[in-house]
C-alpha cells in the first residue's frame, strides 16, 4: 500500500511544566491517520493523550471531518477540527501529543493549550507556504 503523507510543520508548547507537541500533516487516504498515530506514541512515549483532527475531501464534495480525545478533558480533538475548518485545510491531520507537567491546567487551560499549539503550526504552515 502506497502512503502520500507528509508532516507540513510542528511545533512545542510547555504550560506549567506540561509539554504539548503539535504536528499538522497533509495526507492521502483516512488510513495514514493510524500510522502517525502509533508514529507519535513512539516518538512521544511519555505522553498520555494524542489527540488529532482531520479533514479529508475535496472543497467541493463529500467532506470527511472527525476528532478523537484520547481520553483528555477540554474536548481538545474538537478545538483542533474548529482550526482545521477555520483555516479551510482539506486533507490534512492535525496530532497534538500531551505529556502531563505534574501541575494539573483545569478543562479551560487544557482547552487553550491545545488551541494555542494547533494554532501556532496552522499558521507556521500558511505563513511558510505565503513566503514561496
Amino acid at each position: 500500500m502506497l502512503f502520500s503523507m507528509k508532516e507540513l510543520s510542528a511545533g512545542k508548547l510547555i504550560v506549567k511544566n506540561s509539554f504539548f507537541f503539535g504536528h499538522l500533516y497533509s495526507i492521502g487516504k483516512i488510513e495514514e491517520i493510524n500510522i502517525i498515530i502509533k508514529l507519535h506514541k513512539k516518538l512521544y512515549i511519555k505522553a498520555n493523550h494524542h489527540c488529532y483532527a482531520i479533514t479529508f475531501g475535496e472543497k467541493s464534495g463529500q467532506i470527511y471531518n472527525s476528532f478523537k480525545n484520547d481520553g483528555e478533558v477540554g474536548h481538545p480533538g474538537k478545538i483542533l477540527l474548529e482550526l482545521l475548518i477555520k483555516y479551510n485545510l482539506h486533507n490534512n491531520l492535525i496530532v497534538v501529543s500531551r505529556i502531563f507537567g505534574g501541575i494539573k491546567l483545569g478543562v479551560g487551560g487544557v482547552s487553550r493549550s491545545f488551541k494555542e499549539i494547533g494554532d501556532s503550526v496552522i499558521k507556521y504552515y500558511i505563513y511558510k507556504n505565503k513566503s514561496k
